[in-house]
């Protein structure tokens, strides 16, 4: 592991986009507003504010272009409080039990991969909302904006990478898995040379290692520019992929700079 760059001065605000609440980070001081733009989403499950401490981490480690980014993550429309979970956000409902019941039988994960969730589609459209009033209040285009996320945020973030109408800088997939596998394989297959960052655990239990190879599989197949991170652990998010994702960031912005 490399030593870290002295972390990035970042100023923290809350509001809303569209129909989602958020938490930003935003350089300070800035001579100039910000030109690109991470938006990340968390799990089911999670507080809304669960990946904020990222992006102090991944401005350390792109200290180069820290004042040119803004991070935004967004907050699941789902309160779980009734469940007994305070201050957790979900993008759409789990049936839990069902879940794990599939986990154990691979022709009934197949099955699940070709599902398209109950609420789903809505929380796709109400991230599309959040990321067209980021464009519209900030000035930054969709091409350079990183899209990304951890398990269910991962796969709400895929599915409106697929279907933008302008292809967003990159994709990043911590611990995410395959889902809608008709639909994300026809738009796949027109999407084109997106840059994706994909990472999971060996040992995931939450979201089987195979789901995760799908997904890489079928991204790959439909030519988009798939990095692959397969690592020794659970369901989480390790150093190196954030170390990965800095490095995604520093490449696709780069080459995006002068748009």
């Amino acid at each position: 592991m490399g030593q870290m760059e002295p972390r990035a001065q970042l100023r923290l605000t809350e509001g809303r986009f569209g129909e989602l609440d958020y938490t930003i980070l935003a350089p300070t001081p800035s001579v100039r507003p910000p030109r690109f733009c991470v938006i990340l989403c968390h799990g089911f499950g999670a507080p809304g504010t669960d990946l904020v401490a990222l992006g102090p981490d991944l401005a350390a480690m792109c200290p180069e272009q820290a004042g040119d980014v803004l991070f935004v993550f967004p907050q699941g429309p789902l309160d779980l409080a009734r469940m007994g979970l305070q201050g957790a956000r979900a993008w759409w409902m789990i049936d839990v039990e069902r879940f794990q019941r599939t986990v154990e039988h691979p022709e009934k994960m197949a099955r699940f991969r070709r599902e398209v969730p109950v609420g789903m589609p809505e929380s796709c459209q109400h991230l599309r909302g959040l990321m067209a009033d980021v464009q519209r209040q900030t000035g930054i285009p969709t091409g350079r904006t990183l899209l990304g996320g951890f398990s269910q945020g991962a796969m709400v973030a895929t599915d409106v990478a697929l279907r933008l109408s302008e292809r967003p800088a990159a994709l990043c997939v911590f611990s995410g898995t395959l889902l809608a596998q008709e639909e994300w394989q026809s738009l796949a297959q027109k999407r084109g040379p997106l840059p994706v960052l994909q990472s999971h655990g060996y040992f995931d239990a939450i979201l089987p290692f195979s789901g995760a190879e799908a997904l890489r599989d079928l991204l790959k197949g439909a030519g988009l520019e798939v990095e692959f991170l397969p690592f020794d652990g659970p369901h989480t998010i390790p150093y190196e992929a954030l170390e990965r994702l800095a490095l995604l960031m520093r490449r696709v912005f780069v080459d995006r700079s002068g748009t």
